[in-house]
């Protein structure tokens, strides 16, 4: 049976005018500008004046541990809304938007699949309103800067050997890891070490995702350190005298953008920090806005609920003082095969055996949300064509042992159809005792923060730091950043950070290989095992199908 490609769908769709999404969540023409017929960009301002408004229920989709065989979180977050949508409910589901790294390397877009999709799927995938370049402008204008001032004199006593600021280029590009710069005589700068990270792994993109205004925007970018001083002070970009002019760059980034899905739901797309390296969810303007608008919010968060759902709890939640009222965990028949030790390649072939092996991944995650998060959740199976009935049934008899139904979502073939059933459940739950909680304390030390983290969440037996992140703890808690949250760049591949630890691995160690502060985030990043924050294209990148024929027809695109 031959399947129409995810492009193919949303070209097939006819969409209403941005406009008229607008108007169904109450949304006039003068607190939106258009961005073409199907683009708009939200006013932030709204969130003042709809203040004394109550929120509607929000909503969390995360996932069991990502794999090559894909589990679907972004098309179960649209198939969940549009069914909402198709009971009469008032609902709006909140995305991040995609990085062109991963639309041209190996992951995929960030706008669902099949009958559950947002459109203009290919605006979405691509450009979109560029809020990303917006934001590479605003951290490479720093950089910049931080060069600019070391060339004429070094007046704060900048340590070339301790700038912990890097450019950034959003796209995957491994060469570009460790460079030198300044090279080829005195006029053309100092030469030094650098590098760049993607623009998603950028603090700039957490600051965007993190900040209630935007004078909250600019006193944050004021707060980036920058590196040390050869007296090791921290070096902020206020120092600088850089905020002004970055949050100038940002001044339309800062406001979330207006899609539709298929199903004409209204989508707010905004902010795209990768969970593996950053806290992977959509921005809080974003997402108070949406609870403002509808009665249901349905938002995601990055990777699996070890790493965006556990960074959305203690991360934007604390940031943001908001908490989810329900979870949804997404888990698909061949995603569990793969945790038991089946080969990619067979992951089609009827393998109960194997669905039972790989179900540990799928309940320690349910653990996590049920003890460690204190939310009530439903477990949706994301349904591909090969699964089958006894599959199906090994994992909702697990479920159940734990007290979680699993109910199957048929949403990519069927969209919100596909859904009722998992939305039916989910009102149901978002009304249910919730004894929301975070991980760890505010009061806890950073290691206390780790080690928590770690061994509540991942299941492991303790922390080994090296010495290299041993002489950042230090610094950092002597210079009074002990306090903030933890943002664990970790591989989404494993509990631990060993990727090929499948399952749910026991007797392992998660070991940290540096700290640095994100001050202007206000988080605290620590790098595990062998993370980088520039990813590199596969082998063979999905750039080399992507294409355009003379008629503006995209190909390729998923």
């Amino acid at each position: 049976m031959a399947f129409l490609s995810d492009i193919e769908i949303a070209n097939q769709n006819k969409m209403l005018p941005i406009t008229d999404i607008a108007k169904s969540i109450g949304i006039d023409e003068q607190s939106i500008d258009l961005y073409g017929r199907y683009k708009a960009k939200l006013d932030i301002n709204e969130l003042e004046r709809m203040k004394d408004q109550p929120n509607g229920k929000l909503i969390l989709v995360t996932a069991i541990t990502p794999t090559a065989a894909g589990e679907g979180k972004t098309t179960t977050s649209v198939g969940l809304a549009d069914a909402l949508h198709e009971q009469g409910e008032k609902v709006v589901v909140a995305l991040r938007e995609p990085s062109l790294g991963p639309v041209f390397g190996v992951k995929g877009g960030a706008a669902g699949g099949g009958y559950s999709q947002v459109v203009p799927m290919e605006d979405i995938n691509l450009h979109f309103t560029g809020d990303f370049h917006a934001i590479g402008a605003a951290n490479n204008l720093l950089a910049a800067m931080i060069d600019n001032h070391i060339f004429h004199g070094n007046e704060l006593g900048i340590d070339n050997r301790r700038i912990t600021w890097k450019r950034v280029v959003d796209m995957n590009d491994r060469q570009l890891r460790y460079i030198v710069n300044g090279l080829n005589g005195k006029t053309n700068g100092v030469p030094r070490e650098d590098g760049y990270d993607i623009t998603v792994a950028s603090e700039i993109m957490a600051i965007l995702c993190l900040s209630s205004d935007l004078d909250d925007l600019k006193d944050r970018i004021r707060r980036i350190v920058i590196g040390y001083s050869y007296d090791g002070r921290a070096i902020t970009a206020g120092d600088l005298k850089a905020e002004g002019a970055m949050t100038v760059l940002l001044k339309d980034a800062i406001r979330p953008n207006l899609v539709q899905t298929l199903a004409k739901t209204p989508a707010i797309i905004h902010g795209g920090p990768f969970a593996n390296i950053a806290h992977g969810c959509n921005s809080v303007i974003a997402t108070k806005l949406a609870l403002k608008y509808a009665d249901y919010v349905v938002t995601e968060a990055g990777f699996g609920a070890d790493l965006g759902a556990e960074k959305f709890i203690d991360i934007k939640c604390r940031i943001a003082g908001i908490q989810p009222d329900a979870v949804v965990l997404v888990a698909t028949i061949r995603a569990l095969k793969l945790h038991g030790g089946v080969n990619k390649t067979e992951l089609s072939k009827e393998n109960v055996e194997a669905v039972v092996k790989g179900m540990p991944n799928l309940l320690k995650h349910i653990e996590n949300i049920q003890e460690h998060y204190g939310l009530p959740l439903v477990v949706a199976i994301n349904k591909f064509p090969t699964d089958t009935e006894e599959e199906i049934e090994a994992v909702k008899r697990a479920c159940a042992a734990v007290g979680v139904e699993a109910i199957l979502a048929d949403v990519w073939a069927k969209g919100g159809k596909g859904g009722l059933e998992l939305a039916t459940k989910v009102k149901q739950i978002v009304d249910e005792a919730n004894h929301f909680q975070f991980v760890y304390d505010d009061e806890d030390s950073i290691a206390e923060k780790l080690t928590k983290i770690a061994s509540k969440i991942y299941g492991a037996d303790g922390v080994d730091f090296t010495n290299e992140a041993k002489k950042e703890l230090k610094v950092l808690t002597e210079m009074g950043f002990g306090k903030l949250p933890i943002c664990v760049a970790k591989t989404q591949y494993s509990f631990s950070d060993n990727k090929e630890l499948l399952c749910r691995p026991q007797g392992f160690h998660i070991t940290v290989r540096n700290l640095k502060v994100s001050a202007g985030a206000g988080f605290i990043v620590a790098i595990t095992g062998t993370m980088m924050t520039m990813p590199g294209l596969p082998k063979v990148p999905a750039a080399e199908r992507i294409d355009i024929n003379s008629n503006g027809e995209i190909t390729g695109l998923f």
